[in-house]
């Protein structure tokens, strides 16, 4: 494959960038412009920048300096579905080397033999993949911080009165936040890129490791089974909570109907002037 970057010479250091943007972002209005390869999307920008597209809502871009990104990322806004409020971001270094072994260096630079599109569109998917792990351990840690006072009121008052709602929207999120994770960004799963190009897994599988993409995967889905869990607890004892209170009230309704049954109205004069 060509070379993506004529500018780039060995042991230059090139920025690489990656945003997490959005829910959903559509990438046909960008294929339609013309691509340097589909699958992920690489698109070329102006001054010999490189920007690589996925359908999840991440772009990863090389090369390119603060007017060409944002440029970009303008042009993608109209693209986006379900913008997030804070842009999750990760910035790398990418040195190019013919000579030298293909690795994180000692430094933190990630280094390649040549700048070429699969090389790209490996470095780009560790990347993007990061980011979406660190959104969600973001909003993990914000689902923990929101459920601790429950727990907290439940161990001291040992009630939870009127919170069947809130727990099950933290349901609701801790399944969505699964469902995205495996059925859209696949992070646990080996990459298409890596079936066309089996060359390519040594660098890809040193970058995973470099990020910690499968540690920070099993700890996000240990730390999903914990809120799932304590959730659906909690929700039980409100649930149990409000089956009591209305037991009780069945309770009342029957001591209620069979004293109008011993004392019917008519005797109530004889207790009441």
């Amino acid at each position: 494959m060509e070379e993506v970057m004529g500018m780039a010479k060995p042991a230059k250091l090139v920025r690489v960038r990656a945003w997490l943007l959005a829910e959903r972002l559509d990438p046909r209005p960008l294929e339609a412009e013309g691509a340097l390869d589909t699958a992920p999307l690489v698109l070329r920008l102006p001054q010999d920048g490189v920007a690589v597209v996925f359908r999840y809502g991440a772009v990863v871009l090389f090369n390119a300096g603060d007017a060409v990104e944002q440029e970009f990322l303008d042009r993608v806004a109209p693209l986006l579905t379900e913008p997030l409020a804070v842009r999750e971001k990760d910035e790398a270094r990418l040195r190019v080397d013919p000579a030298a072994e293909e690795q994180v260096d000692a430094t933190g630079a990630i280094v390649i033999r040549e700048m070429n599109i699969e090389r790209l569109q490996a470095i780009a998917i560790v990347l993007a993949k990061s980011v979406v792990l660190s959104h969600y351990e973001l909003r993990l840690a914000a689902i923990f911080d929101r459920i601790d006072p429950l727990a907290a009121d439940l161990a001291v008052r040992a009630r939870n009165r009127g919170r069947g709602r809130e727990l099950m929207r933290h349901i609701g999120k801790v399944l969505l936040i699964q469902h995205k994770m495996v059925g859209r960004v696949e992070i646990g799963d080996k990459p298409e890129l890596l079936w066309e190009h089996p060359e390519l897994e040594r660098l890809y599988a040193r970058l995973a490791e470099e990020y910690e993409l499968r540690e920070r995967d099993h700890a996000l889905d240990r730390k999903l089974e914990v809120i799932s869990g304590t959730v659906q607890t909690l929700l039980g004892l409100v649930q149990s909570e409000s089956n009591l209170r209305v037991e009780w009230y069945i309770v009342a309704l029957i001591v209620v109907e069979l004293l109008l049954v011993i004392y019917p109205p008519a005797l109530w004069g004889h207790f009441w002037p």
